[in-house]
């Protein structure tokens, strides 16, 4: 056993602290993100083998160093459409972090004789037995979602529903830690947790400029020949950094909307109206955080032509 000592020194606990983990780390991908659960155990899997250092040698990492991360868990289905959570291996003491895509609308189940296609509700409930089947065993559990499950119902303008808000005090309540997603379409929604865990929405934004210098080479990223374009009011300040970081002229569009009229629950869009200078002979880029079916994104490339 290789002896490590450690000094007084502030700045060498500090050190210390960064290198020691919270916990063993284990990774469940529900059954809507095995895939990117996969790749995402690889990743780690090459990164600590690539770092190794002397002092992880020491008993303190004996599970530091693993060939898998990946949690054996599952959600059987019984004949009703019922189903329960299953874990094939103890997580008891473990740093879990449990993958879920609730926007995976591939995946199927059978109730008797006919077939349904999972929603997010259903992606959700799988989420809330597998917290369930860990029982409150693990040393920390940490839910990662592409998409926040219900942050379309963020506000009430009526006699509503706040579901987002009722999700995350769900999960704070059956023993989660943090929550962390993606570009949340209204981050405010933390407030519904303010003080039961952490909530962490992770702006994409170089992601998003990453790739599209990767896909599309022949842009002129100045403002004389490019231009960031919000959607829509609640887009503004996404478009606003982007548009800061790049050094480009911005517009946005708004919805009129008529309001005497609730057509499938809402008010029925009339035209998008656009606020800004002149798009003639640019490239614009649309930013929005999610498409649901088109029609906006649609109405606003068909505006800007």
């Amino acid at each position: 056993m290789n002896n490590i000592t450690i000094n007084s020194n502030s700045n060498d606990i500090k050190e210390m602290e960064k290198l020691f983990p919270r916990a063993p780390l284990k990774i469940i991908a529900m059954e809507g993100c095995k895939e990117l659960g996969q790749k995402v155990n690889d990743y780690i899997v090459n990164f600590r083998q690539s770092s190794y250092r002397e002092e992880l040698k020491s008993p303190m990492y004996a599970t530091y160093l693993q060939d898998n991360y990946l949690v054996d868990a599952h959600c059987p289905r019984f004949g009703s459409g019922e189903a329960k959570g299953v874990l094939n291996e103890s997580v008891r003491g473990k740093d879990l972090f449990i993958m879920t895509d609730v926007c995976n609308y591939s995946l199927t189940y059978n109730i008797g004789q006919y077939t349904n296609l999972m929603s997010p509700d259903d992606h959700f409930q799988d989420l809330k037995r597998v917290i369930g089947a860990i029982g409150g065993k693990a040393r920390r559990v940490n839910v990662i979602m592409q998409y926040l499950y219900e942050s379309r119902q963020n506000i009430r303008t009526g006699r509503e529903s706040l579901d987002c808000a009722i999700a995350l005090q769900e999960l704070i309540s059956m023993g989660v830690d943090n929550i962390i997603t993606f570009d949340a379409h209204d981050p405010r929604v933390q407030n519904a947790i303010p003080l039961k865990g952490g909530f962490e929405t992770v702006q994409p934004a170089y992601q998003f400029i990453k790739g599209i210098c990767k896909n599309v080479p022949d842009l002129q990223i100045d403002s004389d020949h490019m231009m960031i374009i919000s959607p829509d009011e609640g887009g503004t300040n996404r478009a606003v950094y982007l548009a800061n970081v790049l050094g480009l002229d911005m517009g946005m569009f708004y919805k009129r909307r008529d309001y005497s009229k609730i057509v499938d629950g809402r008010n029925p869009i009339v035209a998008h109206e656009f606020l800004g200078s002149s798009v003639e002979g640019k490239d614009v880029f649309i930013v929005d955080d999610m498409i649901s079916s088109g029609e906006s994104m649609i109405d606003v490339a068909t505006e800007l032509k």
